[in-house]
């Protein structure tokens, strides 16, 4: 059966819901998070766009390229206010939805187009979101995601696209490599310097030598470039939240260990946070003594993923709920009221060197395991059969390290 995939995007999402608060921001270049001289762009305008502005950008360099651009700090209660409202629009009309982000989704309507036709029926959906919601969304309808993505994004903002079953590498053989989803900045550079350009030129390289440049990637790489894409529609669940802890085999007093357990239980749970770009709003810390009390503490926070603001927060819970005469048998960590988000929108207050260093510890833990980065103070080698821990003198050191 022919796979009919949708790819809706909304248009400059978090730009379009404050001017839907403020329409005196309309038609102006507005640029989202990055307030302070050390701050970064979580979005921009499209007029904004037009002066080199783009996410992850810092905002001296930003206030540079325009200075005329007005700043707004963002509002996650709206945004994701807004993307549930979209969510549910299109979860109410269609068989399959994946929401691969706050403002981006995935809709298989195959089989569907028998008796709608698939094209008229996105159509439809694209209208009801604007009249219900204020918003422009674009869609791209091909026959896998990667195609549908990429004519996305060739017609926003506010518009619609169909490639044609049979016409995927004739559509994208004159974009740039840079248009493929997959093709990062590290990518796209190194393809260039091969002397590949557009897509075209990338599927027509031999498969053997990308794999002999970018290893398993490269045989991606040759399949996206040549329109081909099995990846399949991943159906939405609304996680509420996630959690972890651990029950030593030995109950302790040590409170190095306890936070250091509990540190490195965080990091790697905003490590996940980021990869389904998600936010927590809410943590909690669980201790369990030795005679099986347990008692938790959770607080509210502002929508993040940052690392340190979570630590400082779990380490303030901790403290309050531990009791220095009984001995611990289990601690752990909760994370709650989750919402979809790019994780630019949780460095709002936060250095453009941390969002560096987040994004470059992720890579590391993407490419070894989740454990092999990681402050020093959290570094531990915990079981809950045999825990081995680094020597003490390392608790005391924040910064971050590479073990094994």
């Amino acid at each position: 059966m022919e796979k009919n995939i949708v790819h809706f995007d909304l248009d400059a999402f978090y730009v379009s819901v404050e001017r839907l608060k403020n329409p005196l921001l309309l038609n102006k270049p507005v640029i989202v998070g990055g307030i302070s001289d050390r701050g970064v762009v979580a979005a921009c305008s499209y007029e904004a766009r037009k002066f080199g502005i783009h996410s992850a950008m810092s905002s001296v360099m930003a206030k540079r390229l325009c200075p005329d651009a007005i700043f707004i700090k963002g509002d996650y209660e709206s945004y994701t206010q807004y993307s549930d409202m979209v969510t549910q629009i299109i979860s109410d009309r269609v068989p399959v939805l994946e929401k691969a982000s706050i403002d981006e989704f995935y809709v298989d309507l195959s089989g569907m187009e028998k008796y709608f036709g698939c094209l008229k029926y996105s159509t439809q959906i694209k209208n009801e979101i604007c009249k219900e919601t204020g918003l422009t969304i674009s869609f791209g309808l091909a026959s896998n995601k990667t195609v549908s993505k990429v004519a996305t994004n060739e017609v926003k903002p506010n518009g619609q696209c169909h490639i044609l079953a049979g016409n995927e590498k004739a559509f994208l053989r004159p974009l740039s490599v840079s248009k493929l989803p997959m093709v990062g900045s590290v990518t796209g550079q190194t393809l260039r310097n091969m002397g590949i350009q557009n897509i075209g030129s990338l599927a027509e390289m031999p498969r053997k030598m990308l794999e002999s440049v970018f290893g398993k990637n490269g045989t991606t790489l040759w399949e996206r470039a040549n329109g081909l894409d099995n990846t399949p529609i991943e159906p939405y669940h609304d996680k509420k939240s996630i959690s972890k802890e651990i029950t030593f085999d030995k109950d302790t007093t040590d409170v190095n260990k306890l936070k250091a357990v509990l540190l490195k239980m965080v990091e790697e749970m905003t490590f996940e946070l980021r990869q389904k770009q998600q936010c927590t709003g809410c943590v909690t810390v669980k201790i369990r003594y030795s005679n099986f009390d347990t008692h938790t503490k959770q607080f509210n926070i502002p929508y993040t993923t940052d690392d340190q603001t979570i630590i400082d927060k779990i380490t303030e819970l901790f403290e309050k709920l531990y009791d220095k005469r009984l001995l611990i048998r289990l601690v752990g960590v909760r994370f709650s009221k989750l919402v979809q988000g790019f994780s630019q929108i949780n460095l709002f207050d936060n250095t453009a060197e941390m969002a560096g260093l987040y994004q470059a510890m992720d890579r590391v833990r993407i490419k070894y395991g989740s454990r092999l980065i990681g402050r020093a103070f959290g570094m531990v080698l915990y079981s809950t059969r045999r825990p081995r821990f680094i020597r003490k003198s390392n608790y005391q050191s924040n910064k971050t390290s590479i073990y094994r």
